[in-house]
């Protein structure tokens, strides 16, 4: 099939065009290493890229590279597309676990809920701007609502994976089974080691937290909560005594880092830029 591509630069083709992409937005880049691999699959000639990580401002250079005609058009459409996402993600994860100042931590993990294709790209650039992937780095049991369900309590699901020596007992809480309080004080006595109070509402952290105090559990289990957090809620939420805050679509669905491309030249004849 014909590429109009190629009769659209046909009077072109020989020129030799440096571009770069152009940061039009602050924050965090991501996906550069991938971006450099298509470059040269492309063939292009890559003059400098950004490693992952990096922070930039409104108008830095993400990367500059050379080629033809065809080989920069195309580059438009992949080199950006490979990095204005996840860095936009980088981005968000970044400002979350700055507003949390260090406690509560801010975990990330609904990068599972991504597409298959987009799973690892989601994960990797949470994890770049600071947040954690999984509730714990350490290995653990996730037992959730539905285990709960299926066992038909939480002391039930805990004698369950009571023989899973080195793992962590991670127990969310909905307050579906009986009322909140009573499901995290059943959880801590009965051994979880994290308790996820997944409600998203404050008041049930401070009620499960007193109650915890009160019976002198609060020292047995890292407390975390989650349900539609939002990043303007962190302010709020870190006075809550909270080990964990898992923040997931304002992460994940966070607007792709705006950027853009700019020819630099063709033929050393300079048409405009950064």
């Amino acid at each position: 099939m014909e590429d109009l591509r190629d009769r659209i630069l046909s009077s072109v083709a020989g020129k030799r065009v440096t571009a770069s992409i152009i940061a039009d937005d602050d924050g965090i880049v991501v996906g550069t290493t991938l971006a450099k691999e298509e470059a040269e699959k492309l063939g292009l000639s890559l003059e400098s890229i950004l490693d992952e990580g990096s922070q930039v401002r409104k108008g830095d250079e993400i990367a500059r590279f050379c080629g033809n005609p065809k080989q920069v058009v195309m580059a438009e459409d992949v080199l950006m597309g490979l990095i204005a996402k996840p860095s936009g993600v980088a981005t968000a994860a970044r400002k979350a676990v700055e507003a949390a100042g260090g406690r509560p931590q801010i975990v990330c993990g609904a990068w599972k809920k991504m597409p298959w294709s987009l799973k690892d790209t989601i994960r990797r650039a949470a994890a770049i701007g600071g947040a954690l992937s999984h509730i714990s780095p350490d290995p653990f049991v996730y037992l959730d609502k539905t285990y709960v369900e299926l066992f038909g309590g939480i002391t039930e699901s805990l004698k369950a994976v009571a023989d899973l020596k080195g793992h962590l007992k991670v127990v969310q809480l909905k307050g579906r089974y009986k009322d909140i309080v009573l499901e995290g004080c059943e959880a801590a006595e009965e051994g979880a080691d994290i308790l996820l109070i997944d409600t998203g509402r404050p008041d049930d952290v401070k009620l499960v937290v007193e109650k915890l105090l009160q019976l002198g559990l609060r020292d047995r289990v890292k407390v975390g909560f989650s349900g539609g957090i939002r990043l303007e809620d962190i302010d709020k939420l870190k006075a809550l005594d909270i080990d964990i805050l898992c923040i997931g679509r304002q992460i994940v669905d966070a607007p792709l880092l705006d950027m853009r491309l700019e020819v630099v030249n063709t033929d050393g004849s300079k048409t405009g830029g950064v």
